[in-house]
């Protein structure tokens, strides 16, 4: 109930979904074809949604946070995920090819300068694309903070949630033999790359549950169960990334590259009780920030749909919007 009593509550800040006028594949080389979508207003502020994960793909309700009237909003699904194809593929796969499948797409689309909207690894992904190319981005709007840095990766995978969740964290550590716990995301790896498609799937849920669970403030410990054909993508994709620690290194770290970005103005929103991204890491961002403006909800989590983390970001949007006007 309460779950339900949070979404309800939650819509009344959103925008009408709405449908996209424009669809589309496209090709970005390497054998990947990205599923592409406009929303909104052709001759509107231009914005790229970029979804959390890796793996996770868009979805219609991540159109609700902009005024159709006054935005063009492009969604796609980063390689490997979603309507993209091959479909669960790690090959050609790297945070630097997304960040030019980012670009190509601005190319294609004809935009000079776009709004970078993303959660989670979509924050991930906004700063590292703003620092690669930061003539391209207007604003950064940022929920969930994810550097991609060890210390976040041993948190959430090493046990420091596990302290919060100790029935939820044994269900996940469980598929593992004791021997082989000290690195759950070596662990899961084996298991998700082993051409085996049944335990593929079996520890991609597991792997996805431990993640869902944790989300929402308002969590009961249980993740559900999400398909076997998106469970294997959105795992065998975080743990991919995961892995190689984001194809990040000392010189390309964000928070190593601030300076890059320090002229771009934008907004941090971040739950109070954020299990999976601890709210320590948005903070960190915003003093390396002088135009960053940092929103602490609380009574939130991690989740877009949580009530106070929508309407933040919603009047956020409304409130760039109405700057850019020509009456502003």
């Amino acid at each position: 109930m309460d779950k339900y009593l949070g979404q309800k509550r939650a819509a009344q800040y959103l925008h009408p979904p709405g449908d996209p006028y424009d669809q589309r594949m496209l090709d970005v080389g390497q054998g990947h074809s990205l599923y592409v979508e406009q929303y909104g207003n052709p001759e509107g502020i231009p914005v790229v949604v970029l979804h959390g994960g890796p793996g996770g793909g868009c979805s219609p309700a991540m159109r609700r946070y902009f005024d159709p009237e006054r935005y063009r909003v492009v969604l796609f699904d980063q390689r490997g995920c979603g309507r993209s194809k091959p479909h669960a593929s790690v090959e050609d796969n790297t945070t630097w090819h997304l960040v030019a499948d980012i670009e190509l797409i601005r190319e294609t689309l004809g935009i000079e300068a776009w709004v970078a909207f993303g959660g989670s690894w979509g924050a991930t992904l906004a700063l590292i694309y703003a620092q690669a190319h930061p003539e391209r981005v207007t604003h950064l709007i940022l929920r969930g903070v994810f550097l991609a840095t060890e210390p976040e990766l041993q948190w959430f995978y090493g046990g420091g949630a596990g302290q919060f969740w100790p029935e939820t964290w044994d269900r996940f550590r469980s598929l593992i033999p004791e021997d082989e716990r000290d690195d759950m995301i070596g662990a899961y790896h084996k298991r998700l790359f082993s051409g085996d498609l049944q335990e593929e799937i079996r520890h991609a849920r597991a792997w996805a549950s431990w993640e869902n669970a944790l989300a929402s403030v308002q969590s009961n410990g249980d993740g559900g169960a999400a398909g076997g054909e998106y469970s294997r993508a959105f795992a065998r994709l975080e743990n991919h990334y995961f892995t190689h620690r984001a194809f990040l290194d000392e010189d390309t770290a964000i928070l190593s590259n601030m300076d890059r970005i320090a002229h771009i103005p934008g907004v941090i929103v971040q739950g109070r009780y954020d299990m999976i991204c601890p709210p320590r890491r948005a903070w960190q961002l915003a003093q390396d920030w002088p135009r960053a403006e940092l929103k602490m909800i609380r009574d939130a989590g991690h989740a877009l749909s949580e009530p106070g983390i929508s309407a933040e970001l919603v009047a956020t949007m409304d409130r760039i919007a109405a700057s850019s006007s020509p009456e502003a």
